[in-house]
């Protein structure tokens, strides 16, 4: 039976405060990543201690003006860093390592995570000068390490970043399978194939939960292998024999790379990386042995001196990120990249949902200046890294948990994951939401036994700040209805010296609609001269009279309330 949000008996879950752990049970707390794609950040619990897997991010959207990139609030973590003995990371992907840099200093654990993952991570530290203070345990592919009262056996798997890795925690409670990311690609090009028969091993061992991906989970069949876009790009690179070919693909996915690398030397052409984050995985990827076999790439520089039939780029910005380097370029805005008429961009990536408006924003600036696009939609120029339906069943087949547990995906996705489960005979199912705190017991089931807030933190410039504060709320106001400032000068006793002082942000042009705020000025005047003499004396009175006022007269001409802000000096 799915459960979610109750217990096994239906009433409401306590609070986390209140809430005393069973030292021999086995907790899984997701903060992140539960009805949500990205952000992952999970706990297990055991024994007073508490290990986190991943610890992610996402990117803001439109709804979030000048911030880029969010993140679980790990509060309830921190205040518990004490009984925190580790971060095991699955994979190098942003969702599941981008927030390390940020959210380490509040936990200051151990991390560990496989040497792909430890090269890229330490990259990302020596930005924010934590390369040196950061603990970073490497652990060798199908290895296996002890953290406290966890035992976390890695299991090589396939995905579209090298190294990806479920995870066997086993405890005297029982072991937990995490898949992280995953799917079964039996050509992968980089990296080993999964690791079926350890993780039939596993399963004849017994497992208590399955935590696992439900990207897919309502995706039929399976996800496909690299193999298949190396040669629909091996074609396509023929067909484009006189044109200047960019192709943008998610910069972790070391095996397209690979593969690019390989249609443009077949196609006598050289390959040139156009954005730091390709460097970056690059530099990573050539340090742990991947793309040994490829030559090293052109920079931006480098490529400005090749005719267009000898070049192809390998840009950033498959999602539309506003300052990525094929954003730029359909700008007209990169100093050194430009696409004309007759070229062509290969979309090597499937649209992340949320970024569909950004994309089509960016496709439609390369199509005005002459580009033709190829997308999934036209050639299998990509494949997912994440498994569908057959693929889970594969995993249900081999592993046989007791519970299954479905995470990274919304709910929806999550939903067909439990049913699926079910379907594959696993006694108990139960689709969490963050801030659940979830007991795991093989006769029992999954049950809800309390509830931990699991909040939202984001980058704006150079802090972080908690996102369901009044600041955000007031910044999303301005974006839709404006600011105004309005500076009164008056008397102790509420006389106006000079007229008052108004300003406009983001709603009116001032030059063209000075009548507009001299109405204005006129209604805060007025609105001040009517209150009763001991309310002028009174500062607080004063400025909500001229607020109103000011809101009034911008819902009357334009519909909009601005955010006022009001300024009293008294002389």
């Amino acid at each position: 039976m799915t459960q979610s949000s109750k217990t096994a008996a239906g009433t409401p879950a306590a609070p986390a405060d209140t809430f005393v752990p069973e030292d021999d049970a086995l907790y899984f707390l997701p903060l992140g990543g539960s009805g949500e794609i990205g952000m992952n950040l999970n706990l297990y619990g055991h024994r007073g201690k508490w290990l986190m897997v991943d610890l992610g991010i996402s990117f803001a959207d439109d709804t979030m003006p000048g911030l880029d990139v969010i993140m679980p609030d790990p509060a309830f973590i921190a205040e518990r860093r004490a009984d925190l003995v580790g971060l095991v990371l699955t994979h190098a992907h942003e969702d599941h390592l981008g927030a390390v840099q940020h959210l380490w200093p509040e936990l200051r654990c151990p991390v560990y995570c496989t040497p792909f993952t430890a090269a890229f991570l330490r990259a990302k530290l020596h930005e924010k000068g934590l390369s040196a203070t950061v603990p970073i345990h490497e652990i060798p592919l199908g290895g296996t390490v002890e953290i406290g009262p966890f035992s976390v056996e890695y299991v090589t798997m396939t995905h579209s970043i090298p190294e990806p890795n479920a995870l066997a925690i086993r405890t005297s409670a029982g072991t937990v399978l995490h898949t992280g990311d995953w799917k079964l690609d039996p050509d992968p090009l980089v990296g080993d194939i999964a690791d079926e028969a350890r993780l039939r091993a596993i399963g004849d061992e017994g497992v208590l939960a399955l935590v696992g991906d439900s990207t897919n989970a309502l995706v039929p069949g399976s996800a496909g292998s690299e193999a298949t876009v190396r040669a629909t790009l091996m074609e396509l690179f023929g067909r484009y024999r006189d044109s200047r070919i960019a192709v943008s693909c998610f910069a972790t996915n070391v095996a397209r790379l690979e593969s690019i690398a390989a249609a443009a030397a077949a196609h006598d052409r050289h390959v040139a990386l156009v954005g730091r984050s390709l460097w970056r995985i690059n530099e990573a990827a050539r340090a742990t042995g991947y793309l040994a076999d490829v030559p090293k790439f052109l920079s931006e520089h480098d490529a400005s001196y090749l005719p267009r039939e000898k070049l192809v780029l390998i840009c950033t910005g498959s999602q539309g990120e506003p300052r990525s380097a094929l954003a730029r370029i359909a700008a007209h805005d990169h100093p050194q990249v430009t696409l004309s008429r007759g070229d062509v961009v290969i979309f090597s990536s499937r649209e992340i949902p949320g970024n569909e408006r950004a994309i089509g924003r960016m496709q439609n600036q390369l199509v005005a200046q002459g580009v033709e696009l190829v997308t999934a939609d036209e050639a299998a120029v990509h494949v997912s890294g994440h498994p569908a339906r057959d693929e889970l069943v594969r995993m249900y087949q081999w592993v046989r948990p007791r519970i299954a547990v479905p995470v990274h995906g919304e709910q929806r996705h999550q939903q067909a994951h439990a049913a699926l489960a079910e379907d594959c005979q696993v006694a108990h199912s139960i689709v969490p939401a963050n801030g659940e705190l979830i007991r795991l017991d093989g006769a029992e089931g999954a049950q809800v036994v309390a509830h931990v807030r699991a909040g939202r933190m984001a980058v704006d410039g150079k802090r972080l700040v908690p996102l369901d504060t009044g600041m955000m709320r007031a910044r999303n106001r301005m974006v839709n209805n404006g600011a105004a400032v309005v500076t009164l000068v008056m008397t102790g006793t509420g006389e106006l010296l000079t007229a008052p002082q108004v300003a406009v942000m983001g709603l009116i042009d001032e030059a063209t609609d000075r009548d507009l705020v001299l109405d204005v000025i006129d209604a805060v005047r007025e609105s001040v001269a009517m209150l009763p003499r001991s309310a002028r004396a009174d500062d607080a009175q004063v400025k909500e009279a001229a607020r109103i006022a000011v809101r009034r007269c911008f819902n009357a001409s334009h519909g909009k309330k601005p955010v006022t802000e009001v300024h009293l000096v008294r002389v």
